[in-house]
This record gives C-alpha cells, sequence and structure tokens, in this order.
C-alpha cells in the first residue's frame, strides 16, 4: 500500500530513513543521559583505567548503590560506552573512552559537556510556555547551571587562559606583569578572575555578574587564594557607567546570555581608556543558519538557544540574541559599540569557541 498526501506519494524509503532516525534521537537522548549521570555521580572516573569489573565491584569503589550501578552498566553497554564480558559479568570503560569521559580528561571530558542536556530538559515546561505566551525563564530556574558552567571554564582556563589565551592579545601578558587595571564582564563564580590575580599580583582586577551565588563563591575562592589585588561586584553590566577606567576587560562565554548585548558592548568600549582591549570568547558558529550545518554540535546550539541562552534573555525583557549570533554579527556589534579593530583567533583546547580581540581607538 502506497500513502498519499496532498496529492503526492510518499516516498517509503524516506519515510523509513527518517524513521530510522527518529529512534536513533530516542537512543541518542538516552545515552546522553546515562553518559551525565556517570559524570556526575563519578562514575567515569572510578573505572579508568582499573581493567574489568563487576557490578558490585564498580559500586563499592564509588560508593554507590550496585542495584542502580548495575541497571547504569547495562545501558552504557547498549550505547557502546562500556565493554561487557558476559562470561564473567564484568564491564570494562575502554582507555580510548576514558580520556574523553573523566575529569583526567580535562577540556577534552564531553561527559561534562554532555551534562547541559539533563539540565536543560529541567525547564522545558517554562520554555513551552514561553512559546504560547512570549517571555522567558529566568536565570534563576536553573539550579545546576552556574555549577556546570564553572566547572567547564576551570578546565578550559586552567587548560590554557595564562599560556595560550592571554598570549592572543600582543604585549598582553608583559603587560599585565607591570600593573595595569582589567574588568571581567558576566564572570560567574570568576575563577579566570582569580586565576590572573595569582599569577599578575601587579595588576587589579574586579568580576561583575549579577549573580548572587556566583559572587559569593568568587568571593571565596579569591580568599582562599589570599589575593589582595581582586575584587568582585553584583552588578547589571548593562547599567556599567564607568569612564575609560579599565586597559583590559574580557567576557568569558557571556556577551550572548545579556539581555542588552548592544549595551554592553558600548559599556565596555565606553569603560576602556583609549587604545584598550576587549578580549571576548563566545560560541564559534555563523550567523548563517546555513553555515552552521556541518558544525557536529550544531543542534546543540540552538537547543541550548531555545532552553537557555535566549531565553533568559527574553525573561528580562531582553533581545534575546541567541546562543548562535556567530561571527558575522560579533564582528558588527563590536564595530557598532565603537571598537575600530576587531580580529578573530581560534585555540586547541577550546573547540567550541571564537576568541575576538578588539582595540578602542
Amino acid at each position: 500500500m502506497t500513502t498519499q498526501t496532498t496529492g503526492r506519494e510518499l516516498d517509503q524509503d524516506r519515510v523509513e530513513e527518517f524513521t530510522g532516525r527518529v529512534l536513533g534521537f530516542m537512543d541518542a537522548g538516552s545515552a546522553a543521559l546515562l553518559l551525565s549521570m556517570g559524570h556526575h555521580l563519578g562514575l567515569f572516573d572510578t573505572m579508568a583505567g582499573r581493567g574489568a569489573m563487576t557490578s558490585q565491584e564498580v559500586a563499592d569503589a564509588a560508593g554507590l548503590n550496585e542495584r542502580y550501578v548495575r541497571e547504569w552498566l547495562a545501558g552504557s553497554t547498549m550505547s557502546g560506552v562500556v565493554e561487557y564480558d558476559p562470561r564473567t559479568r564484568t564491564y570494562l570503560l575502554p582507555a580510548e573512552h576514558a580520556v574523553c569521559l573523566t575529569r583526567a580528561a580535562g577540556p577534552d571530558n564531553l561527559a561534562r559537556f554532555v551534562s547541559f542536556l539533563p539540565m536543560l530538559a529541567q525547564v522545558d515546561e517554562q520554555v513551552e510556555d514561553a512559546f504560547r505566551h512570549g517571555g522567558g525563564v529566568p536565570y534563576s530556574a536553573y539550579d545546576r547551571f552556574q555549577q556546570a558552567m564553572a566547572e567547564e571554564s576551570v578546565e578550559v582556563v586552567d587548560a590554557s587562559l595564562i599560556d595560550t589565551t592571554l598570549p592572543l592579545v600582543e604585549g598582553l601578558p608583559e603587560r599585565l606583569a607591570l600593573g595595569i587595571d582589567v574588568a571581567d564582564v558576566g564572570c560567574g563564580r570568576g575563577h579566570a578572575i582569580n586565576v590572573m590575580g595569582r599569577t599578575y599580583p601587579r595588576s587589579r582586577f574586579v568580576g561583575y555578574d549579577f549573580s548572587e551565588e556566583g559572587i559569593s563563591f568568587a568571593r571565596g575562592e579569591a580568599d582562599a587564594m589570599r589575593l589582595s589585588n581582586v575584587r568582585f561586584e553584583l552588578r547589571d553590566v548593562a547599567m556599567l557607567d564607568i569612564e575609560e577606567g579599565y586597559d583590559l576587560m574580557t567576557a568569558f562565554d557571556s556577551i550572548h546570555d545579556q539581555a542588552h548585548p548592544a549595551r554592553v558592548l558600548a559599556a565596555i568600549h565606553r569603560a576602556l581608556r583609549p587604545g584598550g582591549r576587549f578580549l571576548m570568547v563566545d560560541i564559534k558558529a555563523s550567523s548563517n543558519l546555513e553555515e552552521n550545518a556541518d558544525l557536529p554540535w550544531g543542534t546543540f546550539l540552538y537547543t541550548a538557544s531555545v532552553m537557555h541562552c535566549m531565553t533568559v534573555s527574553l525573561a528580562l525583557d531582553g533581545d534575546g540574541l541567541g546562543t548562535a549570533w556567530g561571527e558575522q554579527k560579533a564582528l558588527a556589534m563590536l564595530a557598532e559599540a565603537g571598537f575600530g579593530r576587531a580580529r578573530v583567533e581560534e585555540i586547541d583546547t577550546d573547540p567550541f569557541n571564537n576568541y575576538y580581540v578588539a582595540t578602542k581607538g
């Protein structure tokens, strides 16, 4: 039997192919949930380098309930993440998988990255309501977002900030060593600022964010590091009214989340001294949808936008710029903010972001 719709015969091969893809979505989504659990519960870290283990051995080593661990192992076996030997009833995390899934992998820990998905799914009903009535989901609705972003930031910052990222700005490490004024916009838990403050004690650093939890954590880390050249302020950076107060300003994956990003960029430009530099790290994508088709994480970018980045902006009656605002839009907005020169750089340890270096004047 041939199905017809709108006067045209359906291509049954395409129907079957798409059906298989949808079932694949379901299976891949299920694997993502298990990856997230494995990351949060430390199961991958527990199994890495230990060889074949029974479910009881995994549970004992991780300090978890064996029945739950056994079922998690079964699902992870189905997805091919874990290997199972039916003769010995043991499970193995191959070394080639461990280097992508454990905390020892640093920025290459993909399980940490995948763990954003179940966190986003927690607000699906609120996002659906925004589809119907407008508005958005407030930042406060995301219980673990600050923690998840901080964990990702720590990995990238510790791996590359001092030796790779800051040298993208010509002469910057030398100037920081001598002593300059630096501000970080949307600092979150402030790890980047604290690492710079520890490395360059002659420079003066301030971090701005509107998250009380983030600022509190940042101050605690600064105190633990005994930093006297770092401070943090609870502040809406769109209202930053500072004239020529800084030599360097940074924004690590924060501009596209802002309610009014154009205002923030203008405020950054105003706050920089003549010749001051702005280092902006943001999502590596094109502003043109069709040019993102080959991105391995393209679907995730737009999903994250709908479920977080765009909606938290719209919740504040903002512009809803979105995650994949893209390189072209970013450069245009930097120019509109007054930056006469801007270039785009990339680093090997962070395949997800572009690094924009802009100069005032």
